[in-house]
């Protein structure tokens, strides 16, 4: 017998329950599958997790330099890893405890426990029972890619998300990958006490950035007694007596690395490969995400995807403003677009980096004339009277139409503070509004209005 609901949800990750929450008060049934925990990556396996981890090593740094700002702290401090670990477990768990409360209460909401596989265009088998509704919408997130490196069957590898049941702290953490997700887990191991060593095929850390972003995180980072290998252009694994090897062949340094652990962090693939979507005709690209169009609508009517799964962003943020696009599109006659966002994002490492709209590389390849505004943070009071005066603050604006085109701020509170460049983009305000804007002192916001009153051109920018 086949249940039949007004709308299914695949995947219980950041747009399915609130998407759910929409539907049902609308009046509509839902059925929502979730095969394995429901929060999906943020709650479970992401963001609550690493930044609860992340938190504990910004106390273990705070402690092993507390002399530095006039505290005498007695004895020795000590990392206990597996209270750390069960620390961040613990909020994982409260979130998701509360999640399925809410969505327990839901009336009008199904919850299917199993996995979904298509057995036509709107037609579900989970477990067995056969469902199927008019409205389908796919928020099945991604997980952790594994490529085929040489050796990869002499070792065991971990993902992040091995990485919170491991029994004992690594003695040497290989990461092999140098963005956002694996320089995460190499500063907050390095202060846990690891021997830390990033593996970088390309030239720079954190790629996407502008160069004296990618160089100024990585002098962040070997600050701290993490290594960096960068132009490992022969990734290869392999096991000797003492443990797993990493091969890097890069242009200096040792050839080889032996290790404790290896940590792959080299990008995510969606989770389509095992949903049968050939049963539905939606289209997929050569990486397996759904093919969407502005209004997160596939190919096929009645079929949206939200989240990971569909390409358009990797972040929490993005899942759930895809929810937020599709649920008033559908229900309150709206008209949002994917293409109307101001792509911002950050990278959790200590000091944070804050990034929105376009980087002076992208302005640049899309044909902008830019002015650049930067600081660095030794200039910036706030980041002085904190002891924490890493990085730079920069933004990009159209010379000739003096649009704001993005910023990054990487430094102490840059993940909160980006969000005053961020805002005036989404409006549409000129630079000159921003200069003009009167900020709190003492704040490292303070000093946007600063570097946007001091452009110059992107060459002299670089001097």
């Amino acid at each position: 017998m086949t249940k039949t609901f007004d709308a299914i949800i695949i995947g219980a990750g950041q747009a399915g329950p609130p998407l759910a929450a929409k539907l049902t008060a609308a009046g509509q049934t839902v059925a929502l599958i979730e095969r394995e925990q429901v929060g999906g990556t943020c709650v479970n396996t992401g963001c609550t997790p690493t930044k609860a981890m992340v938190a504990s090593a910004k106390v273990a740094h705070s402690v092993a330099h507390a002399q530095e700002y006039g505290i005498s702290i007695g004895g020795t401090a000590k990392v206990d890893f597996d209270a750390v670990l069960r620390r961040a477990l613990a909020m994982s768990a409260n979130s998701r405890n509360s999640l399925e409360s809410w969505l327990d209460g839901m009336d009008g909401l199904t919850l299917v426990r199993g996995h979904a596989r298509f057995t036509g265009p709107k037609r579900i088998s989970v477990g067995g029972d056969s469902y199927e509704a008019e409205q389908i919408f796919l928020n099945v997130g991604a997980r952790a890619a594994i490529p085929d490196i040489p050796g990869l069957d002499q070792v065991d590898v971990l993902t992040n998300s091995d990485l919170f049941w491991l029994e004992e702290r690594p003695q040497h953490l290989v990461i092999v990958g140098g963005s956002y997700i694996g320089l995460e887990f190499a500063q907050m191991f390095r202060r846990f006490g690891s021997r830390v060593t990033v593996v970088e095929r390309g030239p720079h850390l954190a790629a996407k950035e502008d160069p004296e972003i990618s160089e100024a995180i990585r002098d962040v980072l070997e600050t701290e007694g993490i290594a960096v290998r960068s132009n490992a252009d022969c990734i290869r694994f392999s096991r000797s007596d003492a443990g797993p090897v990493v091969g890097v062949d890069c242009t200096s340094g040792e050839p080889e690395i032996s290790c404790s652990h290896i940590l792959l962090a080299v990008g995510r693939q969606p989770n389509t490969d095992d949903l049968s979507l050939d049963q539905t005709g939606v289209e997929i690209d050569e990486r397996g995400f759904v093919r969407v169009n502005d209004r997160l609508e596939t190919n096929i009517p009645g079929i949206w995807a939200l989240g990971d799964c569909n390409g358009e962003g990797a972040f929490t943020h993005t899942s759930y403003n895809d929810y937020e696009i599709v649920a008033s599109n559908l229900l309150d006659g709206g008209d949002r677009k994917v293409s109307d966002r101001v792509m911002s994002y950050a990278l959790y490492i200590d000091p944070p980096l804050g990034r929105t709209g376009l980087s002076e590389t992208e302005a640049l390849a899309k044909g902008h004339t830019v002015l650049i505004g930067k600081r660095p943070m030794t200039r910036v009071g706030r980041a002085k009277e904190k002891g924490e005066t890493q990085g730079l603050m920069k933004i990009v604006v159209d010379a000739d139409t003096r649009a704001i085109l993005g910023g990054a701020i990487f430094g102490t509170g840059g993940d909160e503070a980006i969000h005053s460049i961020l805002d005036m983009i989404e409006m549409g305000a000129k630079v000159d509004a921003l200069t003009n804007t009167m900020h709190i002192h003492p704040t490292v916001a303070e000093l946007v209005p600063t570097i946007a009153g001091a452009l110059a051109p992107a060459s002299d920018a670089r001097k």
